[in-house]
């Protein structure tokens, strides 16, 4: 507690330009440098499907340096360890999620000072079910109803509550374990959909007008659990609603954070494009006062 109530002085000094020995440290230094900070999460934190791929991460990964961590860390000048996986779940904190790639977690020491990570959306195949699901019913339908929804009902939120919430406290809190001096920040989940049905949108999100607001009662419940567990961890939550607020796959290019199903720009569609991440970042960073 010591230690955490000096770093967390450190940083206050340098936020409100308090000068030490005469020397303003910046709000991202520590007594011995730059912040310690790794990465960890799923596609969303590895930016899959944004060029140009990270040569130093497996192929598997489709890991970007345009993700939102390389974003933080060049504005913060913190020194980056990124294990961010495509298609990594929280169970691959610990257990290898490819052969020769090692758990996330133990990338995470005593001498971490910042972690941030996006995960949850791939336990249960949450967002994979859920999307092929609701686009393929959605093409079926022609886009009339929502037969989505009345085939999956609140199966995918039932598996969130017994399964996902209760993986993604133990995830953070084993984060708490191994880097107990460190600041953790998970971020949320930006709109996939808006909270209406768009029709012109209807050919590159295929699904039906009713089970556009279905989807997004999905990932409102997927957020809520990765912010209550963030609360009842000591974790800092990044809210990305307001912010990704208009910016869903139904939005023009140049102004959309997230890529849609068919004829985006992402080799990887439905997932966060450099827009996108750069906004993400920049989120991150107001939230743990990193400005």
């Amino acid at each position: 507690m010591v230690i955490r109530r000096a770093l967390t002085l450190r940083l206050t000094a340098a936020l409100t330009g308090t000068v030490a020995l005469g020397l303003a440290a910046p709000a991202h230094a520590t007594a011995s440098g730059p912040l310690d900070y790794v990465a960890l999460g799923d596609s969303f934190s590895a930016a899959s499907g944004v060029l140009p791929l990270d040569p130093s991460a497996p192929l598997l990964c489709a890991r970007s340096t345009a993700n939102y961590p390389h974003v933080v860390a060049k504005r913060t000048g913190a020194q980056l360890t990124d294990v961010t996986c495509g298609g990594a779940q929280t169970k691959h904190f610990t257990e290898s999620q490819y052969a020769g790639v090692a758990p996330q977690l133990d990338a995470v020491d005593a001498d971490t000072d910042l972690v941030t990570l996006t995960i949850g959306g791939n336990d249960n195949n949450t967002f994979i079910s859920a999307i092929v699901a609701c686009g393929t019913a959605g093409v079926l339908s022609g886009g009339k109803g929502s037969p989505c929804k009345d085939a999956n009902g609140d199966s995918f939120i039932k598996q969130i509550d017994a399964n996902t919430y209760p993986a993604l406290k133990a995830s953070l809190s084993a984060i708490k374990d191994k880097a107990p001096q460190a600041r953790v920040a998970i971020l949320g989940y930006p709109w996939i959909l808006p909270a209406k049905s768009d029709p012109s949108c209807f050919a590159k999100m295929p699904v039906a007008e009713g089970d556009v607001p279905y989807l997004r009662e999905l990932q409102t419940h997927l957020n809520k659990a990765v912010r209550r567990a963030a609360s009842e961890t000591g974790a800092t939550y990044v809210d990305m609603a307001a912010a990704s607020e208009g910016r869903d796959a139904c939005a023009p290019h140049g102004t959309r954070w997230m890529e849609p199903m068919l004829f985006g720009t992402n080799f990887v569609p439905v997932h966060p494009n450099a827009l996108g991440e750069a906004g993400m970042a920049e989120q991150a960073i107001g939230a743990l006062d990193l400005k």
